[in-house]
Formats: C-alpha cells, sequence, structure tokens
C-alpha cells in the first residue's frame, strides 16, 4: 500500500444498495415468503421441562390427526456422537447441533424439541402437537454457574469430561473447556503496582433481536436430491450441516439463501432445516417451517450470561503492569461458548507486560448459546473498560489520556500471540478526545462514559465470479447472503477494477449450485475476504479485456493498457485510439467468445479493529430511568467501501450494545423457563429510546487488503456495555457490575448509596 492516498471513482461513495427498491417496496422475498405447490406446514413439539430424561414418546394419537402427514422424533435421525471441533469462536460439533434440533436421550432447556409434525394446515400441525404424549423422568434444572459449578451439581451429561489447559477437575464435570492464557511473571507485576483496581461483574443471557424469525422451506424431490430454501448466514453450511445430522450425500442439496431479515451470527446455527429434510422425505411433500417469536427466544441461541472477576494493576504515573482475570461463561445446553474469544480479547488493547487470562465454558439448562456479534468481547470488554475507568479517577487521569499512553499499537504483541500490523487504536482515541462531544458540558444527573474495543475479523474461503453483458455492464455472483449491504459492497469493487459506475454492475447471491463454495456471512469479513475474490476476478476480466482490444487492434498485449473503463494503445500503437468496455463487450463473438472469470480466495485473518464509544447520559433520581442524551463511535475501518454502510454497522452495534447495558436479559423462573420470551417483555431499543448516533470512520489501511479493508461489523458491540456503566458511574457516583442497568436496579443503588459523586 503506497504512502499516498490512493484516488478511487467508485470506492468510497455512497450509492443506493442495488437490493433497495425490492426492501422498502415488500417485493424482497424472505424465509417465510417461499411457497411450493402441495406444501405443508412443520411444527415442533417442544418440552415444557428444562430438564428431563424421555422415556418413551408416542405419537399414535397424532399421526390418527386428519391432516397429518408426517411426524419424526429422534429416531429418524443417524446417531452422531459429540465431538467438538475447534472452529471460529464457539466451535462446531454435528452431534450437538444434532440434539439441538431433536432431544435424543433428554431434553436440556424449556423448549427442547423432541419431535416434528408436518400436516396440511399450520393449524392441525398445532393440534397434533398437542397430542404428542411423553413419558417423563424429571430432573433438577441447573440454571446458573453457581450451581453447576457446586459440589454435587446435577450433570447434563454423563461421562463429560474437562478439556483444556490448566489443572482440570477429576471425573464427570459441567465444565466443558478451560483456557489459559499467561505472560510475564503475574505475582512480580502485581507487587510492582501503586494502585490496584479489581471488581466481579455479571452478565445475564441476551439474544441477537433480528426482527425476521428462522423460516425454511425443504422439498425432497422423488429421484433423490432435494432443495432447501433458508433463511441464514450460510447457505454453504446449511447443505454440510443438512447432510451430516441426517446421514444424506451432501452431492444431492441443494440449499437457496433467502432474503435474511437480521441474524448477528444468531442464524448461521441450523434449527428447521434438518426437520424439515426429514419431513419432506418422509411425507413426499415439500414442507416449511417459521417458528414463532416466542419459540425464537426459547429455542435458538443466545449469547452466554457470565461472572467476570478482573483485577487490574498500575504505576503511579498510569503504566500498567499486571492484569488477571477469571472468565466463566454460560454454554446452556451443549458445549461451545464463546469464552475463548472472550480470553483472547479481554486485555488486548493495552500494553500489559504480566498477565493471566482464565476461561471456564459451563453447561447449563438453558438454550444453547450461539454466536453474536464479536461474541464474547462485549462481556470481557465491561469488566476490563470498568476497571480502566476506575483506574483512570484513582489517578487523577483523564480515561481517554490513560489509555492512549498503554494502547497497543503497531509491533506490540497480542495476548494471544501474533504482533499487530498497521492499526489505528491510538487514532480512534485522538479522533474521539478531539470531537466537539468530548467538550460538552454536563449537567445535574448527567454522566459522561468511554470505552474502548477490539475484535480480530475473520478471513476464511470465498469465491466470485464476474462476467460482462454485450452491452458493456457486468454481473458479480457471490455465495454469501446480504445481511448489512454487501451486494453493493461488491459492485463497488468491481465497478472500480472495471473503470465503469457501479450502476452497471448487478451484484448476485447464488445458491450452493450456482456459485463457488464461501464461508459464512459473519465475522465481519465478506467485504474484507469476498471482496478480495471480487477483486481478483474482476482483474482477470480486465486482463481478458486488454486481450480481445489487442486482437480487435492486431498488436501485442503489452501496448494495451486499461485506464478508466478503456482499453488505451500504447507503446507505439497509440495510433489506435482506446476501446471502451462496451465496445469491447459488442464484439466478443468475433474475438472468443464471453468474458468470464473466477477467483477463490482463503486470506489470513483480516487486521484487527479497533474502536472508542463516547456516550452521555441522564438519569432520573425518582424513577431510575436512563436516557441517552448523545453517543458518538470511532472506529478504524481502514477502508469504508461504502461509507453510509459502515456508519449503519457503527450504529447497530452501538444501539445493541445500549439495549444489553440498560434492558436486556432472559429472565427465568425456578423451573428453567423463559419468562419473557417476546419483544414486549424482552426490551430492545427502539428509535425513541436512542439519540442520532454520531460516527466517525477512522483509516488505518489493512496492508492484507487491495483497498485497506479490515471488516466492520463486530467491534462496534464491543464498548457499548463498559460506555454506559462509565456514564452510569459518573452520573449517579455507583459502579454497576451487574447487567442490566435496569430503572429499578439504578433506583435502588441511588436509594441505597449516599449519593455522592466520586
Amino acid at each position: 500500500m503506497s504512502d499516498a492516498e490512493p484516488k478511487y471513482k467508485q470506492i468510497g461513495s455512497r450509492p443506493i444498495r442495488h437490493d433497495g427498491l425490492d426492501k422498502v417496496t415488500g417485493r424482497a422475498r424472505f424465509g417465510a415468503d417461499y411457497a411450493l405447490p402441495g406444501m405443508l406446514h412443520g411444527v415442533f413439539v417442544r418440552s415444557p421441562h428444562a430438564h428431563a430424561k424421555i422415556l418413551s414418546i408416542d405419537t399414535s394419537k397424532a399421526e390418527s390427526l386428519h391432516g397429518v402427514r408426517a411426524i419424526i422424533t429422534a429416531a429418524d435421525f443417524p446417531d452422531i456422537p459429540m465431538t467438538w471441533i475447534p472452529a471460529g469462536p464457539t466451535g462446531i460439533d454435528f452431534g450437538a447441533n444434532a440434539r439441538t434440533i431433536i432431544a435424543k436421550e433428554k431434553v436440556l432447556f424449556h423448549g427442547h424439541a423432541y419431535a416434528a409434525i408436518a400436516a396440511t394446515t399450520i393449524e392441525i400441525a398445532r393440534e397434533a402437537a398437542e397430542l404428542v404424549e411423553v413419558e417423563w423422568e424429571v430432573l433438577t434444572p441447573v440454571l446458573s454457574i453457581e450451581e453447576a459449578l457446586a459440589p454435587g451439581a446435577p450433570i447434563l451429561h454423563e461421562g463429560q469430561e474437562t478439556e483444556g489447559q490448566g489443572d482440570k477437575p477429576e471425573g464427570d464435570t459441567n465444565i466443558t473447556n478451560q483456557i489459559v492464557f499467561d505472560g510475564g511473571d503475574i505475582e512480580a507485576g502485581f507487587a510492582d503496582a501503586d494502585v490496584i483496581v479489581e471488581g466481579a461483574f455479571v452478565t445475564p443471557m441476551v439474544h441477537q433481536g433480528y426482527i425476521e424469525p428462522h423460516a425454511c422451506l425443504a422439498n425432497y424431490r422423488e429421484d433423490g436430491t432435494s432443495e432447501i430454501w433458508a433463511s441464514t448466514q450460510g447457505a454453504f453450511g446449511v447443505k454440510s450441516e443438512v447432510a451430516t445430522i441426517t446421514g444424506t450425500d451432501s452431492s444431492t442439496i441443494r440449499v437457496i439463501p433467502t432474503e435474511i431479515g437480521g441474524g448477528f451470527g444468531g442464524k448461521i446455527p441450523v434449527y428447521l432445516e434438518p426437520a424439515a429434510f426429514l419431513l419432506s422425505r418422509k411425507s413426499g411433500r415439500p414442507v416449511r417451517m417459521t417458528m414463532t417469536r416466542e419459540e425464537v427466544f426459547r429455542g435458538t441461541g443466545p449469547t452466554s450470561g457470565s461472572r467476570t472477576w478482573a483485577r487490574i494493576g498500575a504505576k503511579a504515573d498510569g503504566t500498567l503492569v499486571a492484569a488477571e482475570t477469571r472468565l466463566e461463561f454460560e454454554a446452556g445446553a451443549f458445549r461451545g461458548s464463546p469464552v475463548g474469544a472472550a480470553c483472547m480479547t479481554v486485555f488486548t488493547p493495552y500494553k500489559i507486560p504480566n498477565f493471566k487470562i482464565f476461561g471456564l465454558d459451563v453447561v447449563l439448562n438453558k438454550p444453547r448459546v450461539a454466536a453474536y456479534r464479536a461474541p464474547g468481547a462485549p462481556i470481557g470488554a465491561f469488566a476490563v473498560e470498568s476497571l480502566m475507568d476506575d483506574l483512570a479517577r484513582k489517578l487523577e487521569r483523564d480515561p481517554i489520556d490513560l489509555r492512549m499512553q498503554n494502547a497497543v499499537e503497531e509491533g506490540d504483541l497480542a495476548k494471544y500471540g501474533p504482533p499487530f500490523g498497521p492499526i489505528g487504536f491510538k487514532q480512534t482515541l485522538e479522533a474521539a478526545r478531539s470531537h466537539p462531544h468530548y467538550k460538552m458540558k454536563l449537567e445535574a444527573n448527567q454522566g459522561r462514559g468511554i470505552a474502548a474495543g477490539f475484535w480480530f475479523n475473520a478471513g476464511m474461503q470465498s469465491s466470485a465470479t464476474v462476467s460482462v453483458n454485450d452491452d458493456g455492464s457486468a454481473v458479480v455472483r457471490t455465495g454469501n447472503p446480504d445481511i448489512g449491504g454487501s451486494r453493493v459492497s461488491m459492485a463497488l469493487m468491481a465497478a472500480e477494477e472495471l473503470g465503469i459506475d457501479v450502476a452497471q454492475v448487478r451484484p448476485m447471491v447464488g445458491d450452493t449450485d450456482s456459485v463457488g463454495y464461501c464461508d459464512v456471512t459473519g465475522g465481519s469479513r465478506v467485504t474484507y475476504a469476498t471482496g478480495m475474490a471480487v477483486i481478483e476476478a474482476s482483474r482477470q476480466v480486465v486482463d481478458h479485456l486488454r486481450a480481445r482490444a489487442a486482437t480487435i487492434w492486431n498488436v501485442e498485449l503489452d501496448s494495451v493498457e486499461w485506464q478508466d473503463g478503456n482499453a488505451v494503445a500504447t507503446n507505439g500503437a497509440a495510433e489506435k485510439g482506446s476501446l471502451s468496455l462496451a465496445e469491447i463487450a459488442q464484439q466478443m463473438r468475433m474475438t472468443g467468445g464471453p468474458i468470464v472469470a473466477s477467483a477463490s480466495v482463503n486470506p489470513p485473518a483480516a487486521g484487527p479493529a479497533f474502536g472508542v464509544h463516547l456516550c452521555d447520559i441522564e438519569v432520573d433520581p425518582e424513577t431510575g430511568v436512563t436516557r441517552v442524551l448523545r453517543y458518538t463511535v470511532a472506529q478504524d475501518a481502514g477502508k469504508a467501501i461504502h461509507p453510509s454502510f459502515v456508519e449503519g454497522q457503527f450504529q447497530g452495534g452501538a444501539a445493541q450494545g445500549i439495549g444489553w447495558a440498560l434492558n436486556e436479559e432472559y429472565l427465568w423462573d425456578a423451573d428453567g423457563k423463559v419468562e419473557n420470551a417476546g419483544f414486549l417483555d424482552y426490551r430492545v431499543p427502539v428509535a425513541s429510546d436512542l439519540p442520532m448516533i454520531e460516527t466517525i470512520i477512522v483509516e488505518v489501511p489493512n496492508p492484507l487488503h487491495p483497498y485497506g479493508v479490515r471488516g466492520v461489523g463486530e467491534t462496534p458491540i464491543v464498548p457499548p456495555l463498559g460506555t454506559i456503566a462509565n456514564a452510569m458511574r459518573d452520573a449517579t457516583g455507583v459502579r454497576f457490575y451487574s447487567l442490566p442497568m435496569s430503572p429499578p436496579r439504578v433506583l435502588d443503588a441511588i436509594d441505597s448509596s449516599d449519593g455522592a459523586k466520586g
């Protein structure tokens, strides 16, 4: 990457997204919009217990109901052993995935499905579900980390032993994995500290809160092939999971990703698709399954609840010398919490020579967790950024200055091993410090908070195909479902390389039979990795176009350059002039046929991204109600391909983090039943709850990408928990160690304190 800022014509512009018209007019087809002739409607039969053995299931009454065409239980699935494979922030276990979809030996959370029914109408299917008879042996549920770790606790999985590093408990346990990272000499580091701050922090399970519920349509055909339309973040993942979980040849399955109404990691796992597939195969009819909102909350993966203890030591001048943390994460019914990612990110923004990080993955009788936007990192940042604020107060330091003094920079080692390349953490801190927001005066009962956050950003596998039409326009085909505007990002990159306007590029999301393999849409990887494939394919197309121009002019290829969408003759052939892309395309038939190029990439993880958030709040001392007055996000995007969508990612992450900090939590009764399984009682922020979130795009180019892209989707949700907690401390004088900071809790804390601001 040159030191001089490259001059782009398309990159960095703000065109209307190609799918925007269909989205705003309602023409876009989401998962539940698909139907086929003769289609049946499928429903799950779900457990009323949080923990119980299944002694027997009798489906005879349900089967005799007129209109019922198929019923499946775990007996219809092959027996897949539970084997955990490290991959991504939560890992993969096909056996656990199968048992999450349909309970086998016992149910492990309230709402755990143990059968599925397909009928001619949804009403008949639901009536049949009431007729399924089960003999249960109800077991004591494990509903908290404290209960799961207590001596003599009920064990969810017999024979489960703790894996990982360090000294591990012996015998059956609810601890599935433990993680240790350390460096330096932790005891010597704290002995050298002049000031030490510490605290124990608690966060509840929270849901991603996507608006569109899970939906799919499966059609098993007479020739043994099948089609599945799915609202998913990864069609190829659905194909692999359905094949493995149902014992089917993957080559017979075609998955078509529908438009997706939000995911944030929660639509990476499969829940409906294998069941719909088997119901279709058993009935010989297409089967559509759509979750209710209650089912989404009870039966899909939230992110972990947690307990975190941490302490940080510093010299009197503010230099950090030691840090230690213990992170305990709820995995839900099966292993796979994002505690590993939390361990890797928790202290990463800061230079700390002596550190120890210990993490536990703990199973308990709650829904199995799934990824949620920078999985694990917000929980770790809540603890560390709260303590950094406490440290700044003890040292009487400006909180941004303290972070700037200790911020990692290029060449520093991340706590999980590798050195950082070019990063923009200090630039984001400076951007926040220089912003007018940071200089605004506050009034009574108002407070300001600041916090920082970090996420790796993923690489992984992607492919793309670029083809030229005979009018000079182009088509880009990739296999990544578009959640946050990736279609227009792909089009912008192709347009930049081809030298045409983005309106002349049609970006398409293909199915698993029509495009090359692409890993999931997640991890902030699509614009980075799939974009690299689009750029490479586009450059191959440019090479073809140059060759066609050389053929037309009858000159050597070296005598043709590509400039602003035109083939330009050089090297003694300048008299030939130039040919536009459209002029070359019109002569494809005479110069060699269609112009098409494909590329595949498997790049390393994208350049890490750092963000810094500012927030002003006002707390009503009479009611405990918190109002967000102003919120600003500064983040290093590397290069903003489409600045509007980058800003949207910043704003969306902040909004979700504000909800997590102030209102959102799963509520459970004593038997492990979810008491607030709907948006009426599970309170996510709406427009009236939030100010216009201001954004600052910092651009420190990532040298791994041709345009410097880092990926932006994960990092914005990392700082808000700490940001809001620090603002609450500033407004009320009370340090909150548990989330959410809901009005009753805030009011109770104010009433039980002396009210003095420190």
